[in-house]
């Protein structure tokens, strides 16, 4: 399973390792690459990850979820 997800509140790199490290914590997730310019993650999983849970996730992160697309 790849999900893009796009994170609204990200200004620096310290932010990137914010949602990246919270993604990360997700039960199945096997990798999740954050861009900042796009501010953009993209989340893989060998199981499916809720998109409610990604967006509990980067909330609890402090950034914001203006989309998540299947991939």
């Amino acid at each position: 399973m790849k999900k893009k997800i796009l994170v609204e509140g990200m200004s620096c790199g310290h932010c990137v390792n914010h949602v990246k490290e919270a993604l990360s914590e997700l039960n199945g997730v096997t990798s999740v690459d954050v861009n900042l310019a796009s501010k953009t993650a993209i989340l893989e999983a060998t199981v499916e990850v809720s998109d409610a849970d990604i967006k509990a996730a980067i909330d609890d992160a402090g950034y914001d979820v203006a989309g998540i697309e299947t991939l």
